[in-house]
């Protein structure tokens, strides 16, 4: 208990603390506060060319991170090819394949004799898609998946997944609500909070069967494995954990401008709790061996994902603007650079933002594991280390 004490506090001051700036702001909770699913209570500031410009720096700066790691003094990395067999799809493949294009197809099409089908539709195109993905890591990984290999750690995936959803659920509130859901009048209140539930099962599931999928590819899973090593003192572990939780009181009292630290915050606002407690994040082994794949292969897989988020989404209210009866449907309100959009809803600049996302994702699995007491290694393989470092 003495190991996790420190991070239970910081995982509970994230829930707090917004509040605080949010009451010295608004001498109370922010508009819109406790509206679930999340609704558009004002409108954003509008394009701000010099935040446009100063967001679009540093997303070039990433993607040429991830594009051109040898430009960061990354070294080859002389890899051992592993042994392949021929290995079939798993059972589940077909039927994975055939469940995710119904669904797709029905919440694309609207068709009256189905209906109100289309209402019910996001969680098993996911979760079928999600099978698909676990079949394609099955065959190309020898056999091995984590539905074939690790059932058990995909159920606590989902779990967590729901729950961890819920927290950035609940810091949207305190960021004017970056994101909300038009069609929140199709179910009750209780319908929203069931229907989500088993919505949100399916986000983390979904990225770490991507992350697993690009850990197949010789191209990703040594390329990012010979960098710089980076060694941060436990003084300045201190340090950015008072700097990354007191930026969640900023964040509520300054929500415009602040907007991005939604997919900030959580990182100096966890990993330094869990680092000065010697709990292993993904960001460990940069530290002992200047291993970047974890979170350069996560942030990948995640921005692989949300293309598919948004592309589907977008076809919610595309083919039929007037009647979107998606209750999963969501948009965007995103201060100061919300222009040159992509399927509709997503501004350009986000996307990088899923890059973000997914470490952030992999954090709160690891921490909510570590607050639990349940193993939150997602290795497939022997000479893979999640956990370990």
């Amino acid at each position: 208990m003495k190991k996790k004490w420190l991070l239970i506090i910081s995982f509970a001051l994230i829930f707090l603390l917004p509040r605080i700036g949010a009451y010295l702001k608004f001498g109370g909770l922010p508009p819109g506060y406790g509206f679930f699913p999340a609704r558009q209570v004002e409108q954003d500031p509008g394009f701000n060319l010099w935040v446009f410009i100063g967001f679009s720096v540093v997303e070039l700066f990433v993607y040429c991170f991830l594009l051109f790691p040898k430009w960061f003094g990354f070294k080859t990395q002389a890899g051992v090819p592993g042994e392949k067999k021929a290995v079939g799809y798993p059972p589940w493949f077909k039927p994975a394949v055939i469940v995710t294009l119904i669904s797709w197809l029905l919440m694309w099409g609207r068709f009256k004799l189905v209906y109100p089908l289309e209402h019910f539709t996001f969680v098993p195109l996911w979760w079928g898609f999600i099978f698909v993905l676990d079949g394609i890591v099955y065959k190309r990984n020898n056999g091995v998946s984590l539905i074939s290999s690790k059932p058990s750690t995909m159920t606590l995936l989902a779990i967590t997944s729901s729950g961890s959803w819920f927290v950035f659920e609940y810091l949207n509130f305190f960021v004017m609500e970056n994101w909300y859901y038009p069609n929140y009048t199709i179910f009750t209140n209780f319908g929203n909070i069931a229907w989500q539930l088993l919505s949100y099962t399916t986000v983390l599931p979904a990225i770490f069967e991507w992350y697993l999928l690009l850990k197949t590819f010789k191209v990703f899973k040594d390329r990012y494995t010979n960098g710089p090593k980076i060694t941060i003192s436990t003084t300045w572990l201190y340090i950015l954990l008072v700097v990354g939780l007191g930026s969640f009181v900023l964040m509520g009292y300054f929500p415009y401008p602040l907007f991005f630290m939604l997919w900030i915050s959580l990182i100096p606002g966890l990993v330094p709790a869990m680092t000065v407690s010697k709990m292993w994040t993904p960001f460990t082994p940069i530290s002992t061996r200047g291993d970047w794949s974890y979170l350069a292969m996560i942030g990948i897989a995640t921005l692989l994902n949300g293309f598919f988020w948004e592309f589907w989404n977008f076809g919610s209210s595309w083919f039929h603007p007037t009647e979107p009866t998606n209750p999963n449907y969501w948009k965007y309100s995103v201060p100061y650079v919300d222009v040159i959009h992509i399927f509709s809803q997503m501004p350009l600049l986000g996307y990088c933002g899923y890059v973000l996302f997914g470490v952030v994702c992999w954090v709160l699995w690891v921490a909510m594991a570590n607050i639990f007491g349940f193993n939150p290694s997602i290795t497939l393989n022997d000479n893979d280390d999640e956990t370990n470092g």
